[in-house]
């Protein structure tokens, strides 16, 4: 996720985020920490070295609305570019951050010119999936819907599975997916009885690339 192509040749966004640079800072929080509340000044944004943040909205009648999953690899908090905070981060497994000042992501922008074009394209990539995610959600079933959550939940899925790094609330899922909670118990209950997954009742999953399989299968 951190390589971008500038030109010929690849640019690793990690060589320029070091954490120890003046306006760099390396971060840990443990799962369900939050990052940062919604209206809260934006000064910041944050790479994600490890784990995965949950990205969310809250309505005004308090309805928490998730928009994005970042992992490993990916920036959130961007908006500190253009804005205010829109919406809340929290850590959704243990994590690791390197948290960027709003001066120091300008300096970055502004001196590194590989930098700039590797933040960029990184950004329209980051779009172009959040708005695929978005078309999913609006055109697949609730059951291809879940099993494309946990892929992403646990990237990297082989044939000796994935354990995601965290238990996996049904009320999360339902939310993430757009469906009921029994509808997600069903859904998940399904999976591990194929093979595709396996579930117990404190909510651990381990994900099989079998999961993958069966969905481009459909």
């Amino acid at each position: 996720m951190a390589e971008e192509e500038t030109g010929k040749r690849k640019f690793d966004l990690r060589t320029a985020l070091t954490g120890r640079d003046s306006g760099q800072s390396v971060l840990s929080f443990p799962s369900g920490h939050l990052i940062y509340s919604q209206g809260d000044p934006a000064d910041a944004a944050f790479f994600v070295e490890s784990g995965h943040v949950k990205i969310a909205s809250l309505t005004p009648s308090g309805k928490e609305a998730v928009v994005a999953i970042r992992r490993s690899g990916e920036f959130f908090g961007t908006r500190c570019l253009v804005g205010k905070r829109m919406g809340f981060a929290s850590a959704l497994t243990a994590c690791s951050l390197i948290r960027l000042s709003l001066p120091a992501l300008v300096r970055l922008l502004r001196g590194n010119p590989d930098f700039a074009v590797a933040f960029a394209t990184h950004l329209v990539d980051q779009s172009v999936r959040d708005q695929a995610n978005i078309v999913d959600n609006l055109t697949n079933s609730a059951e291809k819907r879940l099993a494309r959550l946990l892929l992403r939940l646990a990237d990297g899925a082989d044939d000796d599975g994935i354990a995601i790094s965290a238990p996996l609330n049904q009320s999360f899922l339902a939310n993430m997916v757009g469906t009921t909670r029994s509808r997600i118990s069903f859904f998940m209950n399904e999976f591990r009885r194929r093979g595709l997954i396996e579930y117990d009742r404190q909510g651990r999953v381990r994900v099989h690339n079998s999961l993958r399989k069966a969905l481009l299968n459909e």
